[in-house]
């Protein structure tokens, strides 16, 4: 006994420590991605594209239950009563006539020797009870289905409607795929811009100093100093803004990600690493590019299914055909201990068909509708087709000009830091001034943040571009 309440306590032990472990939150993991691996861990995680995957396990089971209706129902039933009261009906006493008019015939005399006469009133109702009090019943029963219509409609549209889940699936992947991207841009972008920001600080601080030690020389005015600690301080405040912002950058991308937003993130590609060029851009006019849109593909599902529809309102004018056949116990007793001991079997077999005649246009509008419904379908096709095309156009012009203005932006910059470069020389020399040197400084790094702002246009509109030629999978 005690050497099994020894183990009896270890394995609880183990148990509660096997629980704790499993109850216990995880420990925050870091993860290093690359916006493929955001993807990958988007579809495992984001809640839209975890429910579509859902949808698509729920229609398959759908079709399974549209299948099965075709296999043979089989049903069981039982039932026991106990009469408290049997239920009475009456009779007419027809049999008590007949008896007396017999026993008169024969002259059938009564035990004083008086030959029996017919009684005045004889006859009337008689009350006859057909129940026993106690009952019960043990059965099966079987249908099958030989025609129906709308289950022939529904075999051939299975497969249809778990292709609409599955096509809304894939539109849920791509969704997340543009918007994972676009957020992971996002945050490269504000990455690369406090690069920048920083570049430029260290560039101003080396600045501040040699003006503030040629102010101890005597060579530069004490406001030179506060004009170029203004424009230091200004560019201060603004890095810790942009790592502010930085932070909430990576917290959209972990959301568009389906992450928890405390989780660390670290980005393994670099702006250098996206390729911005004009060979992405399908240089012939392609008509044809909606075919590739998941959208479209959409709207072609629901056109089929619309139609399967419009086909199972039709046959609902045709009769349908089912087999049937049933197989029941019966018992009846007066006493509860005798109830089961005789059996009254009952079984049989039989069709049932049923032909509409009239159903006060129920079906006959049922279909119009269907038919409306169909036509809706082929609008909603050609406009998509022109709403597609648009937006291969759109997003053609505006990747080419975003491109055109990222390189116009970038021969800014290289202006704007030879201007200057040239005012920071002239100012040494005494023939400029401090303010045209922070001219000079701010117009670098307005320069600077376009060309940032250009940077995230152009990838974006690669993204859009990608999406509107349908080249997302």
């Amino acid at each position: 006994m005690k050497h099994i309440l020894i183990i009896t306590t270890l394995i609880c032990a183990a148990a509660l420590t096997a629980f704790a472990q499993q109850a216990a939150p995880p420990e925050n993991k870091t993860y290093n991605f690359s916006v493929a691996d955001c993807v990958n861990y988007a579809y495992e995680h984001q809640d839209s594209v975890v429910n579509a995957g859902l949808d698509v396990k729920s229609a398959g089971y759908h079709v399974k239950e549209i299948i099965g209706q075709g296999y043979p129902q089989l049903s069981g039933s039982a039932s026991f009563q106990d009469y408290l009261k049997s239920p009475t009906v009456l009779f007419p006493d027809f049999i008590t006539p007949l008896v007396y008019q017999t026993l008169t015939k024969e002259g059938v005399k009564n035990g004083n020797g008086v030959p029996i006469t017919i009684p005045n009133g004889l006859g009337g109702l008689q009350p006859v009870n057909f129940t026993q009090k106690y009952n019960s019943s043990l059965g099966v029963t079987l249908n099958q289905i030989l025609f129906d219509p709308n289950y022939i409609v529904g075999l051939q549209a299975r497969n249809t409607y778990k292709q609409l889940y599955e096509r809304n699936y894939v539109r849920s992947k791509i969704e997340v795929t543009v918007n994972v991207t676009k957020a992971y841009y996002q945050v490269l972008v504000a990455v690369e811009q406090l690069r920048v920001l920083q570049l430029e600080i260290d560039q101003l601080k080396q600045q501040v100093d040699e003006t503030v030690a040629r102010n101890k020389q005597g060579v530069v005015e004490l406001i030179d100093v506060d004009r170029i600690n203004v424009q230091y301080n200004s560019l201060l405040t603004k890095k810790e803004n942009t790592i502010r912002l930085l932070d909430l950058t990576y917290q959209l991308l972990k959301f568009q990600m389906g992450m928890p937003i405390q989780t660390p993130l670290f980005l393994k590609d670099k702006l250098e690493d996206i390729k911005l060029d004009v060979s992405v851009v399908d240089a012939s006019n392609d008509t044809s590019a909606y075919k590739n849109r998941i959208e479209f593909q959409l709207l072609e599902t629901q056109k089929k299914l619309n139609e399967y529809d419009l086909k199972s309102k039709k046959g609902q004018f045709l009769p349908k055909l089912t087999a049937n056949a049933s197989y029941s116990d019966a018992y009846q007793s007066n006493r509860f201990g005798s109830l089961y001991s005789s059996v009254y079997p009952t079984a049989y077999i039989g069709l049932s068909l049923t032909v509409p005649i009239f159903t006060g246009f129920q079906h006959l509008n049922q279909v119009r509708q269907s038919q409306i419904n169909v036509l809706k379908a082929e609008n909603n096709l050609e406009a998509a087709k022109n709403g597609f095309n648009l937006q291969v156009s759109q997003a053609r012009t505006n990747y080419i000009n975003g491109l055109q203005t990222l390189n116009d932006q970038k021969k800014n910059i290289a202006l704007a830091a030879e201007v200057l470069r040239v005012s920071k020389i002239k100012y040494e020399q005494g023939v400029g001034s401090s303010l045209e040197v922070i001219q000079a400084q701010n117009a670098l790094e307005d320069a600077d943040n376009t060309y940032i702002q250009g940077l995230y246009d152009a990838m974006v509109s690669k993204v859009d571009l990608d999406k509107a030629y349908g080249r997302i999978k």
